[in-house]
């Protein structure tokens, strides 16, 4: 796959024009708000991974509207006190998987929450998920998150992910081997678009992280993504709005309060992006927007990794190898 998208440098300087609701931080505020009024226990269980140099807790805690949801805490194995931790989100169709296979932080000497995505784990499976927990007023949608309850801010898939995604960082603070002061995000594709907002809501909620890695991110500069690509996931949204051709306003309208371009704007933590300029799953210029707007002049300890031969992989290994020593320097 060539470059598709605009040249380099034009990305490394674009940034733009998003409708921001008038309305968007009374509606996150009171979202996060609620969610943490309907209390809910942080509930940790040590579990057997197979594994010898990690231990595993199989984690519950309240997320939106306090529905549990499920996580996985990685530690090195004997680990008890306080550790720098590494929240974790995942990519679109996947969860948290089986407890030994994805432990790359724990190893580095991190305590490392995964977060379940609700409602996904598709791809992988793997032990006990989390439902979406969601009886949808009958509207229809395409196959896919994407577009569930997609014509109300207020219903849409992605109020409640990126919810559960806010309340990980609480519920961090309540597991005595996470260090709360001393935590980072982080994931690639959804989960980069989940690292985006807990970064951004995370600091509206109080959060003073230390740092966020978004890797090729997804969930970014809508209005872009879903006119240069019809790819999935975007490409749901494209499907529904070829045969729902009267609701490209109201799904518009909706997506401005989930855009990361527009949510990373609140954040305050060092950052390292990656983006692929071959990525036709989360366009150069999609990523690049978020990332020029990421803190919105706040944040000076911020760079973007840039993979010109790649697609949605993005750096793969080389970028972990980047991220990890960025996170033993953030987090030391």
């Amino acid at each position: 796959m060539a470059h598709f998208d605009l040249p380099l440098e034009k990305l490394r300087e674009y940034r733009p024009d998003l409708p921001v609701p008038d309305d968007l931080e009374a509606f996150w505020q009171g979202t996060i708000a609620q969610a943490r009024s309907r209390g809910g226990e942080v509930r940790s269980e040590k579990v057997d991974n197979r594994l010898r140099l990690i231990d595993t807790y199989d984690v519950t805690y309240p997320g939106f509207d306090g529905q549990p949801v499920k996580a996985w805490l990685h530690v090195p194995a004997g680990a008890t006190g306080p550790l720098p931790t590494v929240a974790q989100y995942i990519g679109y169709s996947g969860g948290r998987g089986f407890p030994f296979g994805n432990t790359l932080y724990a190893q580095a000497g991190f305590a490392q929450l995964i977060m379940d995505s609700r409602g996904q784990s598709y791809s992988g499976g793997g032990w006990e998920v989390t439902p979406d927990h969601w009886e949808g007023p009958g509207v229809n949608q395409a196959p896919g998150q994407m577009t569930r309850g997609i014509l109300d801010p207020q219903t849409y898939y992605y109020r409640r992910a990126y919810t559960d995604a806010v309340r990980l960082l609480d519920a961090a603070a309540e597991l005595p081997q996470c260090d709360a002061s001393r935590m980072v995000v982080l994931g690639g594709s959804q989960g980069g678009g989940l690292a985006i907002a807990a970064a951004g809501l995370g600091a509206l909620a109080g959060h003073s992280l230390l740092g966020s890695a978004p890797d090729v991110p997804f969930l970014c500069h809508f209005p872009r993504a879903i006119t240069l690509v019809n790819s999935q996931p975007y490409g749901e949204i494209v499907r529904y709005l070829a045969g729902f051709r009267d609701q490209v306003e109201p799904v518009l309208r909706t997506l401005s309060y989930f855009d990361g371009a527009i949510l990373g704007r609140y954040a305050t933590a060092p950052t390292i992006f990656s983006v692929g300029l071959m990525d036709q799953t989360c366009p150069p210029s999609t990523c690049f927007a978020a990332y020029n707007w990421y803190g919105d002049g706040k944040v000076e300890d911020k760079t973007v990794e840039v993979y010109p031969f790649n697609e949605h992989e993005g750096g793969a290994d080389h970028h972990r190898q980047k991220v990890l020593d960025w996170l033993h320097q953030h987090l030391a």
